[in-house]
């Protein structure tokens, strides 16, 4: 059989989320992007999970097993070490607490060459096991979350970072937000785009933005995402402080990239983030973006190059950014194309970056550990 350094890779990777949130679209990204490679990817996820519907219709083989609680962990290891073994996977790739359990362990009884834990959120890890027992090595989305899981117990030699990749948004879009929201032309457009959740900062954005806003009838925010309760509370916070008219919600949106081309300015304060990929993205389509230094975002945002990053729970100096990108359009455009050039030449955050990335971590760690194995 030919060593897994010349020939295609069988990967296989375990999620037991529900959704299709950012962690299950990364995945995705993923699997296409070996593909594409020429590495065979299938997966193991839940009968009800959005990935599964999705990965089928990308055309990628998925098995599905029920997941969570002793039973499914006792009857679905079994299962995952006969469909490792008659596929012959090099690698399971895990990416949660209740598959890497339930998958790991099956691929440890199959003798899968190498498991890998990623790990893609800055919350709190409370048992270390699915990090230091069950795999072989470890991928963090951001050196921020490496750090943090080498600091809980993680050998250094056996974690790294593997950046999440953005979709490119097509060059040249036209716009149809000013459109649709009949804005002058004189119109500064702020954008944000995330999750309606409390740590994405969207009160924070808005008092950083209210005297601004009282002070320069030209600017405008726009919110796009959904999540309740806080739509409806934020809805009613703008009626109340009367700029229902200049702040305008979205809610979820398809055409993203349409939105950011109809905009001058990307801000996002979140007070939590394991990398902050939507900053590359905004950069991507040639915004100035303001950030909060927390977790990896310092890793998405170069201060004073393609935007501006400020302390976290800082209202004043997250309102002076605004300030500043807002009444210096040199400034505006200046750091546009800095944030174009690194998302669209250097290619660090690109599809096919994170796949040759991925395949070199892989390869290099198959050989760390055949050698651990027989040496």
């Amino acid at each position: 059989m030919p060593s897994t350094t010349d020939r295609p890779l069988r990967i296989i990777h375990s999620e037991a989320a529900l959704g299709f949130a950012g962690q299950e679209r990364r995945i995705l990204k993923e699997m296409r992007a070996m593909r594409e490679r020429g590495h065979r990817v299938e997966l193991i996820c839940r009968p009800e999970a959005k990935l599964a519907a999705a990965a089928s219709e990308a055309g990628i083989k998925v098995h599905k097993l029920p997941m969570g609680g002793f039973m499914n962990l006792v009857r679905g290891a079994p299962k995952v070490r006969r469909i490792l073994r008659e596929g012959r996977f090099d690698i399971l790739n895990t990416h949660s607490r209740i598959d890497t359990l339930l998958a790991g362990l099956g691929a440890r009884l199959a003798g899968t060459p190498l498991i890998v834990r990623t790990r893609h959120l800055t919350n709190r890890v409370n048992s270390m096991l699915a990090y230091t027992w069950v795999p072989h090595r470890v991928s963090a989305v951001s050196n921020y979350v490496r750090d943090y899981l080498i600091e809980r117990g993680v050998p250094a030699g056996k974690v790294e970072t593997i950046y999440s990749p953005i979709t490119l948004p097509p060059a040249g879009i036209r716009s149809t937000l000013r459109e649709e929201l009949n804005l002058p032309p004189e119109a500064i457009v702020v954008c944000c785009v995330a999750i309606l959740r409390a740590t994405k900062g969207h009160r924070e954005l808005i008092e950083a933005l209210r005297p601004l806003m009282q002070d320069r009838p030209q600017v405008h925010l726009v919110l796009v995402g959904n999540g309740s309760p806080l739509f409806e509370q934020l809805q009613a916070l703008i009626a109340e402080i009367g700029l229902a008219d200049r702040i305008h919600m979205l809610g979820f949106r398809h055409d993203v990239p349409n939105i950011l081309a109809g905009s001058d300015i990307f801000a996002l304060a979140t007070q939590k983030e394991a990398s902050g990929t939507v900053y590359v993205e905004a950069a991507a389509a040639g915004l100035p973006v303001i950030g909060v230094d927390v977790g990896g975002v310092s890793e998405m945002v170069r201060d004073g190059e393609t935007g501006i990053l400020v302390p976290s729970g800082n209202i004043p100096e997250l309102r002076a950014a605004l300030e500043t990108l807002i009444d210096d359009s040199h400034l505006r455009a200046c750091m546009g194309a800095a944030g174009t050039r690194m998302a669209r030449v250097e290619g660090k955050f690109s599809l096919a970056g994170l796949a040759e990335r991925t395949e070199q971590v892989y390869r290099t760690w198959l050989a760390q550990v055949d050698v651990g194995a027989t040496g």
